[in-house]
């Protein structure tokens, strides 16, 4: 690549980075060609993208970008960037599932709205179960708290009756 070209790709990479909220650093190294053309196509569906980049290009982009929480240290090693758009749980999800399958990718850090995020937190969102359950158990939840209330309500009722008798 010629310096004209490097630059030309720091600040695209710059622009891409700095326009996702959320972004997951990753190890892809042993992943074949099937592989992360099927890991691709399951972030796509999820609205995310996977970016794969030279170290030394998105270490360039990350400080053009103002984007300090994740240090040159991360960038070791064949890495891809996944960048989850508008779900970031979604993403997680994709690549927690993908890696039970195949060891890869192995999530080296993440960033969400600025904050650098841990392996370890990361997986924990790609566990986490769907939208539609966990509104279930929130309703749920609610549904239980108002029958405690209804029963205390009558209790005392029934306790002023007696009281009054």
């Amino acid at each position: 690549m010629s310096k004209i070209e490097r630059q030309a790709a720091v600040e695209a990479l710059t622009t891409t980075l700095s326009g996702s909220s959320t972004l997951y650093v990753t190890d892809f190294s042993g992943l074949n060609v099937h592989h992360m053309t099927e890991f691709r196509r399951r972030l796509r569906a999820v609205g995310a993208h996977y970016v794969v980049v030279k170290n030394t290009l998105a270490i360039r982009a990350l400080a053009a970008g103002n984007i300090t929480a994740l240090e040159g240290a991360l960038f070791k090693g064949p890495i891809g960037i996944v960048l989850a758009g508008s779900d970031p749980l979604g993403a997680a999800k994709v690549i927690g599932e993908f890696a039970k399958a195949h060891l890869k990718p192995a999530v080296k850090a993440g960033l969400m709205d600025g904050r650098r995020v841990e392996p370890a937190y990361v997986k924990r969102l790609g566990e986490l179960p769907p939208r539609e359950v966990l509104l279930g158990q929130f309703a749920g939840a609610l549904n239980g708290l108002l029958y405690q209330v209804v029963g205390a309500l009558e209790a005392l009722r029934d306790k002023r009756l007696a009281e009054g008798s």
